[in-house]
């Protein structure tokens, strides 16, 4: 039996979706890329991205689509410390301790897209541990001074999981007003 890639299957719905508020062209961080699904629909439609994962398989895997980094980034520094980008992606991903540092690697105007599992999953599947679900509102709370856009909490089959996802931008300081069509 042959061994699937994490990160092989199809672009996550909830990035479909909101992929039209990053920036044209923009820089885009994919954290815990796996094999580069994200990747590889950001790079087709113009983003230069990189992405981080501690697997060097998926690393290799991932490198046609961008910049890949090979990094542990639970137990090693932060690979990205002077950078900022426009789009920072994260899905089906948890580590606590890095949540303000993803916040603060968004450029003015850069969105945060964020989905994976929340309290309830451990009731039909993995994750079940706690210290990989988050917990009620947890994405709004790590969010405070972005400007949400879309937030999601709930419930979703084929294939049975709880999750929370959120859509978040950090304004820029001119005092144009920004349109972010739903």
């Amino acid at each position: 039996m042959t061994k699937t890639l994490h990160g092989t299957q199809a672009p996550s719905a909830w990035l479909q979706k909101w992929a039209h508020l990053i920036t044209p062209q923009g820089s885009v961080l994919d954290v815990a890329c796996g094999a580069g699904r994200h990747m590889q629909f950001l790079a087709e439609r113009g983003h230069g991205v990189t992405g981080v994962d501690r697997s060097p398989e998926v690393i290799e895997a991932a490198k046609p689509w961008g910049h890949a980094v090979l990094a542990d980034i639970e137990n090693g520094p932060w690979p990205f410390e002077d950078l900022s980008f426009d789009a920072v992606i994260v899905t089906h991903y948890l580590w606590r301790a890095l949540m303000p540092t993803l916040v603060a690697s968004l450029a003015p105007g850069g969105v945060l897209v964020w989905e994976t599992f929340a309290a309830g999953n451990e009731t039909v599947g993995k994750p079940s541990r706690p210290d990989f679900l988050l917990k009620a509102g947890e994405l709004l709370q790590m969010c405070a001074g972005l400007r949400v856009v879309a937030f999601e909490d709930g419930f979703l089959e084929a294939p049975e999981r709880f999750v929370q996802r959120i859509v978040a931008v950090r304004e820029s300081t001119d005092l144009q007003v920004k349109r972010y069509p739903l």
